[in-house]
C-alpha cells in the first residue's frame, strides 16, 4: 500500500500548498544537499521528484530556486570558512 500521494498539483493543493511555494521549498532542500549541479541533473531531479504531466510545466522554476537558494548560501558558507 502507497501511503504518499504521486506529486501532483492536485495532491499539493488537497494539503494546502501551491505549485510554487511547494517547487521552492523543494529547490532550496535540494540546493542545501547537492550544491553546484548542471541544468542536466537539475532537470533529472525534478523528474524524480515530480513525475506527475501537471508539473512539469514548473521544471524551469525548479531550476531557477535552486540556483536563488544556492547563491543564498553561499555567503554564509564563506564565512564559516573564514572563521574557522
Amino acid at each position: 500500500m502507497d501511503l504518499l500521494p504521486e506529486n501532483s498539483p492536485e495532491s499539493c493543493s488537497n494539503i494546502g500548498l501551491d505549485c510554487g511555494t511547494c517547487i521552492h521549498r523543494s529547490a532550496a532542500s535540494v540546493a542545501a544537499i547537492c550544491r553546484g549541479l548542471e541544468s542536466a541533473s537539475l532537470e533529472q531531479i525534478f523528474f524524480q521528484l515530480y513525475p506527475a504531466p501537471g508539473c512539469h510545466a514548473m521544471a524551469q522554476a525548479f531550476a531557477l530556486a535552486y540556483h536563488e537558494s544556492s547563491a543564498a548560501q553561499r555567503p554564509a558558507l564563506a564565512f564559516a570558512s573564514a572563521a574557522a
